[in-house]
């Protein structure tokens, strides 16, 4: 079932509505869902405490191991392109500091997500856990490669800059199911949104951005 979280009031609501309507609604976010969820979750608490004043500003924050937390309007921004109703299986690749997964833990099912670093899995699963999150299954591994044995999945959503579309995932995803996925250079990505039916594939253009290397077999090589 579609999570619950339990979140205490905070002294950080006001800086928090204040981003979602001037970062999330002003660009042009409508999905009630999406917006609710980014009201709701305290973003702050992802983030380093050294960071925190800096939690609800318009830009990534590092959270260690040359990863990010990426900007808010970025993760509204994807969220609302996989049109979830609340009843989906997702597969997130990249867990990071587990905020993007805690946005969609209140708009589907179950979420599924794999983390390379076994240092911020454990954190982000630390953070969850402390919000009762028990809808959020995080598993350390090559992420390019997905989760095969829960698959297939409603929904894809990949948290780092591929060098292109993963033929590992394509499988995973269900006939009617959407894959979102930066793919481009190191620097530069565009965001793709990938709608698979049962005879064809449909591709289409979101816009630039920029994220961390999705590193892995199927993606960037490690340096």
């Amino acid at each position: 079932m579609v999570s619950s979280l339990r979140f205490k009031k905070d002294i950080y609501e006001r800086a928090r509505n204040q981003m979602v309507e001037r970062q999330v609604i002003a660009r042009g976010v409508k999905d009630p869902a999406v917006i609710d969820a980014m009201r709701r979750v305290p973003r702050h608490l992802f983030v380093e405490e050294a960071l925190r004043g800096q939690a609800y500003s318009d830009y990534p924050l590092p959270i260690g191991d040359k990863q990010t937390i990426s900007q808010p309007y970025i993760v509204a921004f994807m969220t609302e392109a996989l049109g979830l109703t609340g009843s989906e299986r997702v597969l997130e690749i990249g867990t990071g500091s587990g905020y993007q997964a805690s946005i969609l833990s209140l708009l589907c099912e179950n979420v599924y997500s794999v983390e390379r670093i076994s240092r911020i899995a454990d954190r982000a699963r630390k953070i969850l856990d402390s919000f009762y999150c028990s809808n959020v299954l995080i598993r350390v591994g090559d992420g390019t490669l997905g989760w095969s044995e829960e698959a297939p999945y409603d929904a894809i959503l990949v948290t780092a800059g591929a060098p292109d579309i993963s033929t590992s995932l394509l499988p995973q995803l269900k006939v009617g199911g959407r894959l979102v996925i930066p793919v481009g250079s190191t620097d530069v990505q565009e965001l793709i949104k990938i709608t698979k039916h049962k005879e064809r594939i449909v591709t289409e253009k979101l816009g630039g951005c920029r994220f961390v290397r999705l590193i892995g077999k199927k993606g960037w090589q490690e340096e």
